[in-house]
Parts: structure tokens; sequence; C-alpha cells
């Protein structure tokens, strides 16, 4: 089913009415995750209803969700120049796609996300484009530190557990080249890093018992050890040992210091965590994340290198660590599949009527949505400003900046003033994206569309504005915005939602 078929049906159920009212649509999903380390792929099948009484306003809802498929996980492939070997990766997908018993034109929705050192490589665009356009209305990610953060965070069940149990969580996701950390509070992200600290910075042949790699972070870690390994050379567990407790230890600080020195600040791969908060628990989430929650034996050169790299040793000394610095672990949910959660699910939405668009920049495509204020709207343009500043840093490098909407939760009455300093806000905490040439784009519930946009356009008259309400987004989804229908009253919005958040109990 096509992206247009798809969004036109759910639409026309939409706006059927109470007949329609039990009619429901089963959507094809398929995340796909190609990490330093490993590719993997998950297939899912949900069902989308409309789950208002047949009076009301239809409100087209996800009412189930099925995991049918999971792939095995494999070994990216990399070419000779340490590039993503794109031919090998499109026949590895496509062999589980025929494991899975679907094909292409059976795909709805879904994501790609490129991660790890893997979004280093330079076809890294290259793959996420042609993915993307093989099947299905992709979301396509090619994921920096920052945002995977976001995404493994929601996919590992901590974002669900923060919310739940009222704490803030740092979930640390760990592969081959990168551990990245998100911190959630009340189910939202409200801080994120990225480390150059990974299971596979040092591939090691376990047969032989020698170095076969040795990546340029990990050499820092040597040199900050005083120590000296090369491909060729023969390892000692001992030394093994040392390393992985050192970057353990880099990872731990991360969580304790937000002015980084020595080796610490060299592997900081963004900008450190804030930390002014204070952190309750850890989840350890990736390729080495099943390492740090088992007691399973790694001490001989055999069980470290089992995979030809480290990793079963750095989960251990994470566990030992932590462990030493009094934090505690919660085992997430999911772990080396915690970032595969990227498989979309759609829902689809029409905007209230009191709206202000930019048609020129319509559609709008996975468009990330950020919500950077919690529990209520802050009272001055100085405190929106700075909300809006983090949700901007925490998702974009300073010179990567892409679109994104701002999304404003809770349907309680904006009085006209307090509509006046939501907007000086805005306009002020996305000055960057505005001066880099993106449209302010905002998502709101209550109905209040109209007022904020033609405030927008007053204080600021050469911006493009699309503000649409009555919608509920949560942080961590995409969205779609259509071009504008019915004399330019309404838009349709898609809303992509990562599915496999978990719960934790």
């Amino acid at each position: 089913m096509s992206e247009s078929s798809t969004i036109s049906s759910l639409y026309a159920a939409h706006l059927s009415g109470a007949a329609e009212s039990s009619a429901a649509e089963v959507v094809t999903s398929v995340g796909i995750d190609i990490g330093t380390t490993t590719t993997q792929c998950v297939v899912s099948r949900l069902t989308v209803k409309n789950t208002a009484p047949g009076t009301l306003v239809p409100r087209m809802e996800i009412t189930d969700k099925e995991v049918v498929y999971r792939s095995g996980i494999h070994f990216t492939p990399i070419t000779g120049d340490n590039l993503v070997d794109t031919d090998a990766v499109f026949r590895l997908i496509n062999a589980e796609f025929t494991k899975a018993g679907i094909s292409p034109s059976d795909i709805d929705t879904g994501a790609v996300i490129i991660t790890g050192e893997t979004a280093k490589k330079e076809n890294a665009r290259r793959i996420s484009g042609e993915m993307a356009s093989y099947a299905g209305d992709f979301v396509v990610a090619t994921a920096g530190g920052k945002l995977e953060s976001v995404i493994a965070g929601r996919g590992s069940g901590a974002s669900d557990y923060s919310r739940r149990h009222f704490l803030t969580v740092a979930n640390i996701d760990i592969g081959g080249g990168t551990a990245n950390i998100g911190i959630y509070r009340s189910g939202k992200a409200i801080d994120s890093c990225c480390i150059n600290v990974g299971g596979r910075l040092l591939r090691v042949d376990p047969v032989e018992g020698r170095v076969v790699q040795v990546s340029e972070p990990m050499a820092r870690v040597l040199d900050d050890l005083g120590l000296s390994l090369a491909p060729g050379d023969r390892v000692d567990p001992s030394i093994l040992e040392i390393l992985c407790r050192r970057m353990a230890e880099v990872v731990a600080n991360a969580l304790k210091q937000n002015h980084l020195t020595g080796l610490e600040d060299a592997l900081m791969m963004t900008t450190p965590l804030r930390l002014d908060y204070k952190v309750d628990c850890v989840m350890i989430s990736g390729g080495v994340a099943d390492h740090a929650y088992t007691t399973a034996p790694c001490d001989t050169l055999d069980e470290i290198a089992r995979y030809g790299d480290i990793g079963p040793l750095l989960g251990r000394q994470v566990r030992q660590v932590f462990r030493d610095e009094g934090m505690e672990m919660i085992r997430p949910a999911e772990t080396i599949r915690a970032t595969v959660i990227g498989a979309g699910a759609q829902t689809v939405d029409v905007s209230g009527s009191t709206i202000v668009v930019s048609d020129e920049r319509l559609p709008m495509k996975n468009v990330p949505v950020v919500i950077p204020f919690g529990e209520g709207i802050p009272d001055t343009p100085e405190e929106m400003a700075e909300a809006v500043g983090r949700s901007v840093s925490s998702l974009y490098e300073a010179m990567d900046l892409e679109p994104l909407a701002i999304g404003i939760q809770g349907g309680g009455y904006l009085s006209y003033k307090k509509v006046q300093v939501l907007a000086r806000g805005l306009l002020s905490g996305l000055a960057p994206l505005i001066r880099a040439g993106h449209p302010v784009v905002v998502v709101m519930e209550q109905d209040s569309g109209k007022v904020l946009g033609q405030s927008l356009r007053a204080l600021n008259p050469g911006v493009q504005v699309i503000c649409v309400d009555q919608i509920e987004v949560s942080e961590g989804d995409y969205i779609d915005i259509g071009r504008s229908m019915a004399g330019g009253t309404v838009v349709p919005v898609v809303i992509k939602t990562l599915v496999f958040e978990t719960r934790q109990s």
C-alpha cells in the first residue's frame, strides 16, 4: 500500500462518522537499524481505529500493536575502504523481508535509523535515502548522538519508566562505537550526550589472540593509560580489562561532571550533560547491555573476544564501575533492540480549523517533535526561550540544524496575553533555526493555533509559520503536514509514533 493510499483510506475512515466507527485499518510497519556493529529489523502490525463514539468528532488511534517478526542480529557489512557496503545491506534486508513473508509493496510505514560510528560513514545518507525510497513511507534519520540517545531511551523503556515511577532515569545505549546517554524525567527527554565509547573500538581475533584494528578513540584511551597496542600485537586479557574499566569510568564520569577534562573531554562527541538535576537510576541498552546484566564468565580471551571485539568485557566493567559508584542499575525491557524501536506507527488526524500555515512550505515530511514545556508553559519569554533552546540542542548539533516541530501539550485556556508571551519565547528560542531558513512549526492541543500563528507573524513578518491546533503529539514523534484543504481551514497531519516503546514493570 502506498503512502497516498494509506493516508486516503485512513482519512476516509476519519470522515465517515458513526457508520464507520468500528472499522479498523491494519498497517504494516518496519524498523531497520544499521549500526556500528549490527544491523537488524523488526516487523509489526498496527491496528488503527476510530475510538470516538459515533456522535463525536472521530479520533484515529493505534489500538493494537503486534510484533510479527524480529530479524536475526547481523554484523553490519563494511567494505575494505571502511564504508558501509550498501549492496550487502540491501541483500541482507531483502533476505529478512523474505523470511518475514513480506514484500516492499506490503509495507506502509517504518523507519531507517543509521546509528553510531556508521552514521559517520560518508555513504550513510545515501543508504538512508535509498532505503526510504525502497518501500513505504519511512521515517529516515542518520542519527547523530543526541537523536540516537532520545530514540534508544524510548525503545528501552526508560522514558516510560521515568513517567510511571516519577524518577529521573539515565538511559545509556552502548553499541560498537558510541555510548549515547539520554536523560528522562516524567516520560520526557530533558538532556542527552554522546561519547566515543563502544565495544568495537578495539577489534581482536579470538583465535590468534592478536589485535585486528585500533580505532582513533581507542588510541586516545591507550594514550591516556600510557599503553600501546597496534594491529598484529598479542593481547593480554588483563590489559583489555584495564582498557574497558577506563572506558566505563568515562561513561560514569559523564553522569557526574559537566566540566570535563582529559580523556572524558576528548571522547565527548557532543556538549556534556547539563546535570542541573539528580539522576535516580540508570538503564543500559545497546549491544553491550546484555553483558552488563549477566554474571557469565568473561575472563579468558575466548570469552572476551567471542564477537571479535571487547564488547562483553566492556559490559562487565560498566556493571562493576556503576556498582562501585553506588548507581542503581535497572534492567530495561529492551537491550540490544532498543534503537530498532524506530519502526513507526501512523495515526492520521485533521487539524482544528483555527490555524495559520505558510502553504509554500507544505507538505513537510518526517519532522521530529520536541516538547520543551513539561507541566505548564513558563511565565516569561526568557524561560520559554531557554526551554526551547534546550530542546533544539538536545536534537541537533549547532551546525546541523533541520526543521523541527514544537509540541505544546494540554488543552487548557490560553489568554491573549499568554499567547503573546509564548510567541516571543518561541521566536527567541528558535532563532538559530529561523536564521537557517527553517519555518516555525508549532503543533498544539489548545484551540489557539490561529491567534498564536498571527502573533508570530506580527512579531516577525519575515518568518514562515505553520501553526496547527487540536493535535496531540508526544516527545519523539515525527509528523507529516499536508497542504491545506477546505479553503485553507484545515491540514491533514500524519503522526508517526515510535512504536516499540516498551513498558517496565
